[in-house]
């Protein structure tokens, strides 16, 4: 018997640097506390979760390589991994409706990107609303669900809340 239950991981980038005015935004790096979040973080989400069957990302350098920090440690091919210009600019509504489309063959899917969307998009399942996704912040949202265009609070069965400065 196949399981309904559907896993979504909505991750913020890490830590971006602004040393670099002259260089647009979608093109600023990650801080060395964005890239030694992103390794804690994706340590602590191996030790609890099972690996993702797909991922997207942001096309934005710093969710890129937030995303590729955790693909490496939690060894998602690359092959599993897609950009989505998206994400970038998009709205909660709109990174609802990417997110709607993936393919029911998919039961662990983790997104990576920005606020506000990202924490508007988390707020729309999670029973107690968050102020702020931080940098490199995961929430963990569990459906039971037959596919991705089902998923809502009320067929939600579990949730985590977890960041760097979170007490473990």
């Amino acid at each position: 018997m196949e399981s309904n239950l559907l896993e979504l991981h909505i991750v913020r980038h890490g830590k971006s640097s602004w040393d670099y005015p002259h260089i647009a935004d979608i093109d600023r790096p990650l801080t060395e506390r964005g890239i030694e979040n992103a390794h804690q973080m994706a340590q602590r989400f191996l030790a609890n979760y099972h690996t993702p069957d797909l991922i997207i990302t942001s096309s934005a350098a710093r969710a890129v390589h937030t995303c590729l920090i955790f693909a490496r440690i939690l060894h998602v091919p690359f092959e599993q991994i897609t950009i989505n210009d998206l994400i970038y600019n998009g709205t909660d509504d709109e990174i609802l409706g990417m997110i709607h489309s993936t393919p029911p063959r998919v039961k662990r899917l983790m997104i990576f990107g920005h606020n506000p969307a990202f924490t508007d998009l988390a707020n729309r399942f999670l029973q107690h609303k968050i102020d702020n996704l931080p940098t490199a912040g995961i929430v963990s949202l569990h459906f039971n669900a037959p596919d991705w265009l089902e998923i809502n609070r009320g067929n939600m069965v579990s949730e985590f809340f977890d960041f760097p400065k979170r007490l473990t």
